[in-house]
């Protein structure tokens, strides 16, 4: 099996680097060319159609994204171009080649409301343009006929690049007093455990029919078992810091509400993802959020 990993160098790219390896031939890019000059820009248009006549893989796994999600309600041709436009064209690439497309996608192209967890067929209803440019995304993807495999997925952090966990252990270090909201609610979601679910689901999908893969098609909510608030995420972080032996400064957390925060984009009060769909399609099991965030806690230290 041949399975080309494009945006290699995020935090679910650089996992899946790792995951992917025992499954075949990984061929790894991002915006750069690499030594046989294949280059991952999907904003390059001829540059992806080159690397899929080249590569022919079986899989394309799309781990790039715009993220940034307050700089896209003012960057949005660029944020649209790399969510959806870019994926629009791999889709119909990939379509053409007919091959399996996995793809990440967000939480937030739900609108947030309510307490209870989103189930893959709730109501879309984006509350900022970077949520409306992963749906454009999804849609894409749907109207392509591609065969593909889409995981919504939140709040995700790694040992690699910027997140959460990495930003409260630098803020701990120097700040005593710090304000953190609490009227948030997901599921702290590590870039390993979405590599190791791919994994899981490509080697699933290949051991059955054809007639069995048509039903695997589609969308799918990954994220770990729990949940809690931005508030409670970094009292854990601190808390398993401090076992780790980490000296920390901060002295106090004080809960706030996202109205006392405001950002350029709108953010939902409910990120909570149902996940029944994907554990009992791939016959998955999905660990307690804590136990991902305390190993990493203890790889970064």
């Amino acid at each position: 099996m041949k399975i080309l990993i494009l945006g290699k160098n995020g935090q679910v790219g650089w996992e899946l680097q790792r995951a992917l390896q025992p499954l075949g031939e990984v061929t790894a890019l991002d915006r750069s060319n690499n030594e046989q000059w294949l280059c991952g820009d999907i904003s390059n248009f001829d540059a992806i159609q080159h690397v899929l006549n080249e590569i022919r893989p079986d899989v394309v796994v799309n781990a790039t994204a715009y993220t940034a999600v307050d700089k896209a309600e003012s960057d949005r041709e660029q944020a649209d171009l790399i969510n959806h436009q870019a994926v629009a064209h791999l889709a119909g690439l990939c379509h053409q080649q007919d091959v399996l497309f996995i793809h990440y996608s967000t939480d937030y192209v739900f609108d947030g409301t309510g307490t209870t967890s989103w189930v893959e067929e709730a109501p879309i209803q984006p509350v900022n343009y970077y949520g409306q440019t992963k749906r454009d995304g999804e849609i894409a993807l749907e109207m392509s006929q591609v065969r593909f495999i889409n995981f919504r997925t939140c709040w995700v952090y790694a040992t690699h690049g910027h997140n959460f966990i990495k930003t409260m252990l630098k803020l701990a270090q120097s700040k005593e007093e710090l304000s953190i909201i609490h009227d948030q609610v997901g599921v702290p979601t590590g870039a390993a455990l979405i590599a190791d679910v791919t994994a899981q689901a490509i080697r699933y999908y290949f051991l059955q029919s054809v007639e069995q893969q048509q039903q695997l098609h589609g969308h799918y909510h990954l994220a770990p078992s729990g949940e809690t608030t931005w508030y409670d995420y970094a009292n854990y972080i601190f808390e398993q810091a401090r076992k780790s032996g980490m000296t920390l400064a901060v002295q106090k957390l004080n809960p706030i509400e996202t109205t006392v925060y405001p950002t350029p984009a709108q953010r939902p009060l409910n990120s909570r993802l149902n996940t029944q769909k994907l554990q009992q399609t791939f016959k998955l099991h999905l660990p307690h959020w804590q136990q991902g965030v305390a190993q990493v806690i203890d790889e970064i230290l």
